[in-house]
């Protein structure tokens, strides 16, 4: 999931139940949860190989408090605790990632430790009835790829989908769906342009470089997993609905720039294996050579898309170059992350997706979820009320006959924030990170009684 670091505010609501039921939802709708490995595995264990967030972590002024992996909520040890927690919720479904440092530390060579531990984690996830969804991966890159140039490079791809070929052979006969990257704007425009996330970098050339080869990845991967026999292929992608900061015909088209990079940039090379023209105007001088030869390879057939949704975006034009925007801080209500709680945002994109690239394609919400100064007693009703309105949405849109097949609520557990080390709160499950014990919060034992009805 995205990282910010706008103001704090709660959602401010008294809501202690949600007005869903699953029973709302057409036979067959798949409630998950997610997290990712790095987030909470613990990455010291294992024979883990050193990813770029561990040496971004060790960077002074990238994280705050220079908070890492190593740790996080050793879930490497504790998994069996984790998915019961998931099996006594009512979940159908775990959303989780497998590590590519974990199961190859330099990228490339094989740790059987690594992959033993995925099997033994799948394995768990069957005999409780929940079913496996895997993401390959959740942005930590071997740091010795991270050396040979990471996303900016055309071989990363290649050695990507190598990695999607053991793991479709190794994992794939038991896996519910798979998707290869999760939020490629985060991958690629947010930590190379942004510089928020590893590599933090600020070069618009690295990051279009980025742009296009994190989705050639994802298409290289779903060729490699098909070939290896693993079946229910998507792709994820992250999406902010963007308003103007005005009527001006400024902002408008600062907005537009923004819904193009964030939105429409991978959506339609997807699934329509083509580059919003808008964006090119402003991206093509950065772009690699002959890269329209790859937007086939790019825009592979998929059985489903995801969409991870949290909030809108406030934009006004910028001063500086292209693409000139500048993020806007929005009203109250906010989350403990400062964004703005926007559902109105999510349906249209929904909507918008649909209509213009996903058409009659099964679709799934991956995360939707929001941080709050959470403590292990306390009635988390913010949480509570931020998910009924999201949830709200989808069960318009299935009764609307879109064609929505799942909601994933992230997260599970408290976790690893990323550039924010362990300030921030998303989990439906407390955790104490200096014992590690959990406790299940309100908004988990509400969820609980909704998914039993």
């Amino acid at each position: 999931m995205r990282t910010g670091s706008r103001g704090v505010h709660g959602a401010g609501t008294d809501m202690t139940d949600f007005t869903f039921r699953r029973s709302d939802f057409p036979d067959g709708f798949l409630f998950a949860a997610a997290t990712s490995a790095y987030q909470i595995e613990g990455h010291a264990y294992g024979g883990a190989g050193r990813t770029h967030w561990d040496t971004f972590a060790a960077t002074p002024g990238k994280v705050e408090g220079g908070e890492n992996g190593d740790i996080a909520c050793d879930h490497y040890h504790r998994w069996p605790e984790d998915l019961d927690l998931m099996r006594d919720l009512g979940l159908d479904a775990y959303r989780f990632s497998t590590s590519w440092a974990r199961v190859m530390p330099d990228g490339v060579n094989v740790n059987a430790e690594g992959i033993d531990f995925y099997d033994r984690l799948i394995d768990g996830m069957l005999e409780r009835g929940l079913k496996p969804m895997a993401t390959l991966y959740h942005w930590e890159l071997p740091d010795t790829l991270a050396h040979l140039g990471g996303w900016t490079v055309r071989d990363i791809p290649e050695r990507f989908a190598d990695f999607a070929a053991m793991i479709g052979d190794r994992l794939g006969d038991r896996l519910f769906s798979v998707a290869p990257i999760n939020e490629p704007w985060c991958v690629a425009w947010l930590s190379h342009y942004m510089g928020v996330h590893a590599p933090g970098l600020t070069d618009l050339g690295a990051a279009v470089r980025a742009m296009h080869h994190v989705g050639l990845a994802h298409g290289l991967a779903i060729q490699a997993l098909r070939g290896a026999g693993a079946t229910n292929l998507g792709a994820v992608c992250n999406m902010e609905y963007a308003i103007p900061a005005s009527d001006s015909p400024e902002d408008r088209a600062a907005a537009q720039r923004y819904d193009g990079i964030y939105n429409r940039w991978f959506a339609g090379a997807m699934m329509q294996g083509s580059y919003p023209v808008d964006i090119l105007e402003g991206f093509q001088a950065y772009l690699p050579n002959d890269w329209q030869g790859d937007m086939k390879i790019v825009s592979q057939d998929i059985d489903w898309f995801g969409i991870n949704y949290y909030t809108c975006q406030r934009i006004a034009a910028g001063t500086g170059d292209w693409p000139n925007m500048d993020l806007v801080q929005g009203p109250p209500p906010r989350t403990d992350m400062g964004w703005e709680i926007c559902p109105e945002g999510f349906d249209w994109l929904l909507r918008r997706t649909v209509a213009d690239y996903t058409g009659d394609t099964p679709l799934f919400i991956t995360e939707n979820g929001m941080a709050n100064r959470d403590t292990a007693t306390r009635a988390d009703v913010e949480r509570i009320a931020y998910l009924d309105a999201h949830v709200a949405v989808a069960r318009d849109l299935t009764a609307d006959g879109l064609p929505l097949k799942g909601y994933t609520f992230w997260s599970l557990l408290d976790n690893y924030e990323w550039a924010l080390g362990y300030d921030k709160r998303f989990g439906l499950v407390h955790v104490d990170f200096a014992t590690q014990a959990r406790t299940p919060k309100a908004s988990y034992h509400a969820l609980a009684r909704a998914l039993a009805d």
